[in-house]
């Protein structure tokens, strides 16, 4: 009987410990399973993170090619009204000129074809919008007047020249439109 009762109280012994450690080992799961979910979360705020920094990365790099683009732009806008008064200057009536006036005109026509070309290799081109249809994206209507014979909204003259930059409106051009 002693054996039975020793092997009875191993076993209660055995049982209690087996029920001791359960919760331990529940426990640790449960640790592990909060570690884990940390983990995971942890990852998802890298990989956020990560595709942040390449996005901010890719937006930094586009602006910057889009600044090397247009570089120059505002010079540019500040070089035209000294371009709009050449082409006044231009339009002086050769006739009425004497030799004297009219070599400073031919002078002025130099530089004005010398500033042409230097715009012209930066990409700078001139609206061409005269007796075209008229187009708001590019062309700011000052004037309108009623001429027989001419489609409504075609432009009959412009009254200053609007240019693009490369593909950018630089100016609009400011011009009259017939109704």
């Amino acid at each position: 009987m002693d054996k039975e009762k020793e092997q009875i109280t191993e076993e209660q012994k055995k049982e209690t410990v087996k029920q001791q450690e359960k919760p331990k080992k529940n426990k640790g799961n449960k640790e592990i399973e909060k570690l884990k979910n940390e983990n995971l979360a942890l990852q998802e705020k890298v990989l956020r993170i990560s595709a942040d920094t390449q996005n901010m990365r890719k937006r930094l790099e586009d602006e910057i090619m889009r600044i090397h683009k247009y570089e120059g732009e505002e010079f540019i806008k500040q070089l035209l009204p000294t371009l709009d008064n050449f082409e006044r200057a231009i339009k002086l009536d050769d006739n009425d000129l004497t030799d004297e006036l009219s070599k400073f005109l031919s002078g002025f026509k130099m530089i004005y074809t010398s500033l042409l070309n230097i715009l012209e290799a930066k990409e700078i081109k001139e609206i061409d919008c005269l007796n075209k249809e008229f187009d708001p994206n590019f062309m700011e209507a000052v004037l309108t007047d009623k001429v027989e014979g001419i489609p409504k909204d075609q432009v009959l003259e412009v009254l200053q020249k609007g240019y693009m930059y490369k593909d950018k409106l630089l100016r609009p051009a400011m011009v009259k439109v017939s109704e």
